[in-house]
This record gives C-alpha cells, structure tokens and sequence, in this order.
C-alpha cells in the first residue's frame, strides 16, 4: 500500500503531531520530557526530535487507567 493514509506502524511522529494527539501544548510536552514521563525520544542531527509511533502507543498503553 502507497497511499497517503497509509502509515507504518513505526513510522516517527514530530512533537508538533504527538501534542495534537493529546491535546497539550509542546510546554507541556517538554515539561514531562524533562521530569521523564514523556515517550521516548529519537534525536535527530540537527536536534529535532522524533517519536516511534510504537514507542508512543506503547508508552500510552502504559498509562491506561484500569478501574
């Protein structure tokens, strides 16, 4: 599959994309990136960094309340 829609399970998300997701600003993610609650980071030469979408799904399967 080639299509636009079409992402690979490991394909890197940008910060801009993980705080959309949760709905936070990129404050907020730096913040947890900096007391390490944030999902593990990849960076990149030129200090951008990425996010594995299966290090994020994880990191959020982590965090589920199970009540």
């Amino acid at each position: 599959m080639t299509t636009a829609a079409y992402r690979p399970r490991d394909d890197k998300l940008t910060i801009a994309e993980v705080c959309k997701d949760l709905k936070i600003s990129r404050s907020t993610f730096y913040d947890w990136r900096a007391k390490g609650r944030a999902p593990r980071c990849i960076k990149l030469p030129n200090g951008d960094l990425r996010i594995r979408r299966s290090d994020y799904e994880h990191w959020l399967d982590a965090r589920e309340d199970v009540a």
